[in-house]
């Protein structure tokens, strides 16, 4: 067994979520639009340059509402359904994860500045962005994905 590395790592946001969507919830996230605006003074406007030419992005996010006590870091239910297997909180999608990270795959509709238009994106109002990459079809799994039925359930209406 080899020793943990307990090294950490600064991050910071390079800009916040502006979404109608205030509170954490489970559902409905496909047609939610919301605004990321980035900090210019982290980097210039050039930083964007050519972003608008996709229709998708990836965004890495900071649950900033689970405190860290609410962190999860065995099994659990998902959404805490007794109906559905006790799983791993590195099998599921849950906020409340060992480093509160969050990664979402959005459509871009516009770039205005420095505020990038998204939908689909489900993070609340005031959520940190730590970083946003384009999204292209070559990233995306080769070959046939497999998951377990609870986790179609789970998803049916979330976006």
């Amino acid at each position: 067994m080899t020793t943990p590395n307990t090294t950490s790592y600064e991050v910071v946001p390079i800009g916040v979520v502006s979404s109608p969507r205030k509170e954490i919830t489970d559902d409905h996230w496909g047609g939610v639009e919301a605004v990321i605006r980035l900090d210019l003074g982290l980097f210039g406007l050039d930083a964007l340059a050519g972003l608008d030419t996709f229709s998708h992005l990836e965004v890495v996010f900071l649950f900033h509402k689970v405190a860290p006590e609410q962190v999860h870091r065995g099994a659990r239910h998902p959404r805490g359904n007794a109906e559905w297997p006790q799983i791993g909180v590195l099998a599921q999608r849950v906020k409340n994860r060992p480093n509160r990270l969050g990664v979402s795959r959005c459509e871009l509709l516009k770039v205005e500045g420095a505020d990038l238009y998204v939908r689909g994106l489900d993070a609340i109002d005031g959520t940190p962005v730590l970083d946003i990459k384009p999204y292209m079809t070559e990233f995306a799994p080769r070959g046939e994905v497999r998951q377990p039925a609870w986790s179609h359930e789970l998803m049916h209406e979330y976006y």
